[in-house]
């Protein structure tokens, strides 16, 4: 199970059941179903193991634990979703692999990684877990170990860029923007994401997304609402100063607008998740000739539409976007939908036709792709990040 076994990108094939779904994706997925009521002991199991069979990861990772604990969930969950998806599952891989070069992973720790996964799931799956099952999980891992450790080592770029505040704007009492300027560009593209340490909360990396368009003095611009035990998110809020330092970590996620495939695109926002969004509008307001775009922007009331004047600014000079505010409560107010998002984006159809972009918080997109999926919408049209809260 080490990382530089040599393996296919994909889990070795096996004879398919009948509804066309491998036996290896079939086990990895019963017997994860078997400890998701367990999860968070599973996760503290994970560590407690990994922390025993290598001490020196431990200063890898920040003193509180309780988020990184949910991000491990979080990773499982998502490549659980993809086992039978490489196409989606291996560019997500390489760019973990990237990622994690700024905690100074390196080959050993995958195999130490590998033993204290198995480990947690064993103990938690109960009469799940076979010889079959752990072959399988085996396979499962050294195939994501192997596609994370060899995108890290071909990566020429830094490990992490070094960004100074240039701008800290506090638009209410739990949100504000604030513009970095890195001492080298970033590679990203419009609608990816990136990690952030800031000087506050060192090793509590989090990801934000960029809401520019990459630009030519390379400065980013972030949108960050405080959220309810958010060390890194109050942290910024409150605390930034101009001057300060953070550090930036390579770009992830694939979302973004295909101007070549010829289809209209659906962009579902809640809250700060427009921050994507905005990011994508940005480079396409560069062109003459789009595809269509119709953004949702949803929040609890109007006043947590913070852009919403800039947007429609933008749709009355670019014909090829419609901007549609929805708010759960509150006044009804003319050219404002009310209720959840997933709620009103199905209340206009199925959006078959459409590449459809959704970002917010977990919950949110639970529920939109949900109810889109039941709507009729396709499911490889659906594109989300899966880490984007705080």
């Amino acid at each position: 199970m080490t990382a530089n076994a040599v393996l296919s990108p994909v889990p070795p094939s096996r004879p398919e059941s009948a509804s066309g779904v491998s036996a290896t994706v079939r086990l990895i997925r019963e017997s994860y179903a078997a400890v998701e009521p367990y999860a968070d002991d599973v996760a503290r199991f994970f560590y407690g193991m990994l922390f025993s069979l290598a001490p020196k990861t431990r200063e890898l990772f920040p003193a509180n634990m309780e988020v990184q604990r949910s991000r491990l969930l979080r990773a499982l969950v998502h490549t659980v979703q993809m086992i039978d998806r490489p196409d989606d599952l291996v560019p997500f891989l390489r760019q973990l692999g990237r990622d994690h070069r700024k905690f100074g992973v390196i080959a050993s720790h995958y195999e130490a990684t590998g033993t204290a996964l198995l480990a947690a799931i064993k103990r938690y799956a109960g009469p799940v877990w076979t010889d079959e099952v752990e072959l399988a999980w085996a396979e499962a891992y050294t195939m994501m170990a192997t596609t994370m450790h060899n995108a890290a080592e071909a990566d020429e770029n830094p490990a992490w860029w070094n960004a100074r505040v240039v701008e800290h704007q506090r638009l209410s009492w739990d949100l504000a923007v604030v513009r970095v300027q890195p001492h080298q560009p970033v590679p990203y593209r419009a609608g990816q994401y990136v990690s952030v340490e800031v000087p506050q909360r060192p090793r509590l990396w989090r990801y934000l997304t960029p809401a520019n368009a990459p630009s030519e003095d390379g400065t980013l611009e972030f949108h960050i609402r405080s959220v309810h035990g958010g060390w890194v998110s109050r942290s910024v809020v409150g605390h930034t100063q101009v001057g300060d330092t953070w550090r930036v970590g390579p770009p992830m996620g694939r979302m973004g607008v295909d101007r070549e495939n010829g289809r209209d695109v659906l962009m579902i926002a809640g809250g700060t998740g427009l921050a994507p969004m905005r990011a994508m509008l940005d480079e396409l307001a560069q062109y003459g000739t789009n595809p269509r775009v119709h953004l949702f922007l949803g929040g609890r009331t109007i006043e947590d539409l913070y852009e919403l004047d800039n947007l429609r600014y933008l749709a009355m000079s670019n014909p090829w976007l419609t901007v549609v505010p929805v708010v759960e409560s509150g006044p009804a107010r003319q050219g404002t939908e009310h209720g959840t998002l997933a709620e009103v984006v199905t209340r206009y159809g199925a959006w078959s036709e459409r590449d459809v972009m959704v970002c917010g918080s977990p919950a949110m997109i639970r529920a939109t792709v949900s109810r889109m999926l039941v709507a009729g919408t396709p499911l490889d049209r659906i594109r989300y990040d899966p880490f984007t809260l705080d």
